[in-house]
């Protein structure tokens, strides 16, 4: 097949999508695939400028956030069908990548491409949404509160410590664990800055867990332990030894099929497609909460669709293609 791996953007996760399609790119090749590598804000690249751009590594920082580019996907659509792909594979995370404004696109540039579709990648991003959609289905998720909302209300409805976060963000972005209500202020400043709506979420002390799926099965599940502190923040989660990942986690067989039969069920409420990543806390009780799914989850060479998929027996070439074949077929 000829494939457009789209990757980079303008969102808080660019370097992640970078590291992501860098990885995509050569498991494609390795089996044959014509690929080329297209920029999001920049169109196909050649060969000297892929050697440029693409890279495994993440910074220990997100970037800033680059120019809106929203009105050039037109442009960009009409690029791939000029390029006459068979396939768009969306290496893309966050931003206009994640929250169906590029899956529009392609819809109406009758472009396949892989993932979930715009319905089900807006119901995701917006994690209010997505939270409501889970209480509906009898999926159970922390409380939680949107801002603005009084210092005092938090404390009463929530009680600390909470989990301040933007409402729209992936990879832990923007994301405070506030323990104390003198703190609460100044991480609703910090979410704000990355989001317009900012959410409050009640922290569960305990386990962080997570497990992907594909193609309408739930892979194993995961275990996320950070080196420091009490968040899978976003230094944990890209830097080399900053968290320990385990595939599978340590965990009981009967809470292995609890925490992969909700994940199954959030995954299909939020009417998702061939993959996704469902992230969970677990506390001292062994009692789960969902915390959020990610539709265009992290492939890079750390990240943990990969290893869920691997401990199930796929390895990443496989993967890759299960993605693809799913949505040419979808």
């Amino acid at each position: 097949m000829k494939i457009a791996v789209l990757l980079g953007g303008t969102s808080m996760e660019r370097d992640v999508s970078i590291a992501s399609g860098t990885q995509v790119i050569s498991a494609l090749r390795s089996v044959g695939h014509e690929v080329i590598t297209v920029e999001a804000t920049r169109g196909v690249l050649v060969r000297a400028e892929e050697r440029e751009l693409l890279v495994d590594g993440i910074n220990f920082a997100p970037p800033k956030k680059l120019r809106d580019t929203e009105t050039w996907l037109p442009i960009l659509a009409e690029k791939l069908q000029l390029a006459e792909v068979d396939l768009v594979f969306l290496a893309l995370h966050g931003g206009w990548g994640e929250d169906g404004t590029i899956q529009t696109v392609l819809e109406k540039a009758g472009l396949p491409y892989t993932g979930s579709n715009a319905l089900g990648s807006r119901l995701a991003m917006d994690k209010n949404v997505a939270k409501q959609r889970f209480l509906a289905s009898e999926i159970p998720t922390p409380k939680w509160l949107m801002a603005p909302i009084a210092v005092n209300a938090v404390r009463d409805q929530l009680g600390f410590p909470v989990i301040v976060k933007p409402n729209s963000q992936g990879s832990t972005v923007g994301l405070s664990l506030v323990k104390e209500l003198i703190d609460f202020e100044s991480a609703i400043i910090v979410s704000s800055e990355f989001d317009e709506e900012v959410m409050v979420e009640l922290y569960i002390p305990g386990r962080e867990l997570t497990v992907g799926i594909l193609d309408g099965e739930a892979l194993a599940v995961g275990e996320i332990i950070p080196a420091k502190g009490d968040i899978f923040d976003y230094a944990a989660k890209y830097q080399v030894g900053a968290a320990q990942e385990i595939f599978p986690a340590r965990i009981d067989q009967d809470t292995e099929k609890q925490i992969r039969s909700i994940a199954l069920l959030a995954h299909q409420t939020l009417k998702l497609g061939s993959y996704s990543r469902v992230d969970f806390r677990m506390n001292s009780a062994g009692e789960v909460w969902v915390l959020e799914v990610n539709t265009l989850p992290g492939l890079s060479s750390s990240s943990l669709l990969p290893q869920s998929a691997e401990a199930m027996g796929i390895d990443f070439v496989q993967l890759c293609e299960r993605i693809c074949r799913r949505a040419i077929l979808k």
